[in-house]
C-alpha cells in the first residue's frame, strides 16, 4: 500500500512537472524569440525535476519539453526549425529522423544527466549549496551543446545555407552561440535551480517523499 501511495505521488508530481513546462514552452518566458532561434528557459523545471524526482523523472519531464520545441518550430518556424520539426526537414526521412533527435532526444539528456549528476553528488556527501547550482549548470549547457553540437554535426550545410556564410564558418558560428547564449542561460540556471530547489527541496520533506529522501544532499 505505501509503495502505491509513493508511486501515485511520484507520478502526480512528475504530471505537475510537465504541466509547468508545458505552460512556460508555450509563454514567451520560456521560448525566447531570436533572429535565427529560440532560446529557452523550459529546461529549468526539467533539472528541478530531475533533482527532486531522479532521472527517470527528468527524461519524461526532457521528453515533454522536445515535444513542445518540436511543435513550436512547426507551429511558428524560424530559419533553423528544419533541424528542430521533422514536418520542416529539407533532406527527407533522414532529415526528419535527425529532427525528432535534437527536438526530443536531447532534451531527454537534461534530465537524464541532472538526475543521476544529483545522485552522485549526494553519494559523495557535497552541500545542497553547491550541488543544485552545479546540477543547474551542467543540466543547462547539456542542452546548449547537445542541441547545437547535433546541429553542427547533424545539419552543418543546412545551417551554412540558413546563415549564408560558408560551411567552414560553421563551427565558429556555433560556437558563438555556446558562449554568448548557452553560458548565461547556464548561470541563469545555476541561480533559479538554487532558489527553486532549496524551497522545493524542503517541501518534498515535509511531504515525506521516499524517492526525494534516498537521493537527499545534505
Amino acid at each position: 500500500m505505501r509503495e502505491r501511495k509513493h508511486d501515485t505521488r511520484w507520478m502526480v508530481s512528475v504530471a505537475l512537472m510537465a504541466a509547468i513546462v508545458i505552460v512556460l514552452a508555450n509563454t514567451p518566458l520560456g521560448m525566447i524569440q531570436l533572429p535565427i532561434i529560440k532560446a529557452t528557459t523550459v529546461h529549468i523545471p526539467v533539472i528541478i525535476g530531475a533533482v527532486l524526482l531522479g532521472p527517470g523523472a527528468g527524461a519524461i519531464l526532457g521528453g515533454v519539453f522536445g515535444i513542445c520545441s518540436l511543435v513550436s518550430n512547426t507551429m511558428a518556424p524560424t530559419l533553423l526549425s528544419f533541424a528542430f520539426s521533422p514536418f520542416m526537414s529539407t533532406t527527407g526521412l533522414a532529415g526528419a529522423a535527425k529532427a525528432i533527435w535534437i527536438s526530443v532526444g536531447c532534451r531527454i539528456l537534461i534530465g537524464i544527466v541532472a538526475g543521476w549528476l544529483w545522485i552522485l553528488l549526494a553519494r559523495l556527501k557535497v552541500s545542497q549549496i553547491i550541488a543544485l547550482p552545479v546540477v543547474g549548470f551542467i543540466g543547462s549547457l547539456v542542452n546548449t551543446v547537445t542541441v547545437m553540437g547535433s546541429i553542427y554535426v547533424l545539419f552543418a550545410q543546412q545551417y551554412a545555407d540558413a546563415k549564408q556564410v560558408g560551411i567552414t564558418a560553421v563551427w565558429g558560428l556555433i560556437m558563438g552561440t555556446v558562449t554568448a547564449s548557452g553560458i548565461p542561460e547556464a548561470a541563469a540556471a545555476a541561480v533559479l535551480v538554487l532558489a527553486l530547489g532549496k524551497v522545493l527541496i524542503q517541501v518534498m520533506k515535509k511531504m515525506n517523499f521516499g524517492m526525494f529522501s534516498a537521493q537527499a544532499v545534505r
